[in-house]
């Protein structure tokens, strides 16, 4: 079982190369970022966590750009993985989004783990101008959109919320055919059968319960849409990790286990990786 880091980004505290790096030294194998363009100061979407408009952290509304945050780590990194957890592609053109995601994997080494998801904030989404009813179909769209410029000399999509015709675009991702996508959602039939069509795995959410049989039941689903070998199964973990918890987990397939660090200066956010890494390299 892999060991993943994840900074909620800000304005403040360490930066994000200053984490990527600390987390490599650490020995961890992942790291990653999350991703808003903004928070709609009125809103009618609950938090997944509050239930209600209120925010659990005010770094929603402080988060950086997730590409520009990975591409900072590039060069003070070599062996870590750089992701997202998550991002919202559907916020985005997706022509110019394919370039940036393929620019980071080129420029990394072929580093880039794309966790997706469907987007909790509704009213995020709508400010975009996404159609809330039809979102997951339009991220489908996306990712396959995205795959063709990331593999196809000459790239051409026609579908109902992405349309180009033959068009050329570099660089290709490092990683053929397309850097692996986890898709950040709740542990559900629903959500697993549209993992087994269009991603590479599943990253569980904050509240995720049932792990057990979340697993064994996307294996199934995995199975039935006659996709070889397993889903990839990144779980995030709760408040403070314990290593026997990490090495049930590791049993039951997980195949990473993602780790926050606190929002605070450098000097502390490296110490506590460091600690971190040593206590739980045990459960790998």
């Amino acid at each position: 079982m892999r060991l993943g880091s994840v900074l909620f980004t800000s304005d403040r505290g360490i930066t994000p190369a200053a984490a990527a790096r600390a987390a490599e030294e650490a020995g961890f194998d992942a790291f990653y970022v999350p991703e808003h363009t903004h928070i709609p100061a009125r809103r009618q979407a609950a938090h997944p966590g509050t239930g209600d408009e209120s925010l659990p952290d005010d770094r929603y509304m402080r988060t950086l750009d997730p590409w520009v945050a990975l591409a900072t780590a590039i060069p003070v990194t070599s062996r870590i993985r750089l992701g997202t957890c998550v991002a919202l592609p559907v916020e985005h053109d997706v022509l110019a989004l394919a370039k940036t995601i393929a620019s980071v994997d080129h420029l990394s080494g072929g580093r880039v783990d794309l966790g997706v998801g469907f987007g909790w904030n509704l009213d995020e989404l709508r400010d975009h101008g996404v159609p809330i009813a039809r979102r997951r179909t339009m991220l489908r769209e996306y990712l396959e959109a995205m795959e063709q410029l990331w593999t196809q000399t000459e790239a051409e999509y026609h579908g109902e919320f992405v349309d180009f015709d033959p068009a050329w675009a570099w660089p290709k991702t490092v990683q053929s055919p397309r850097p692996p996508i986890l898709v950040g959602a709740a542990g559900n039939e629903k959500n697993f059968r549209w993992i087994a069509r269009s991603a590479d795995g599943w990253m569980t959410t904050p509240r995720e319960e049932g792990l057990e049989e979340g697993i064994v039941a996307l294996r199934r689903i995995w199975a039935e849409a006659g996709r070889e070998g397993e889903p990839a199964v990144h779980a995030l973990v709760v408040g403070r990790p314990d290593v026997d918890q990490l090495q049930r987990w590791r049993d039951l397939g997980v195949t990473e286990a993602i780790c926050g660090m606190p929002d605070a200066e450098e000097e502390v956010v490296v110490d506590y990786l460091h600690r971190l890494g040593r206590r739980l390299a045990p459960a790998r």
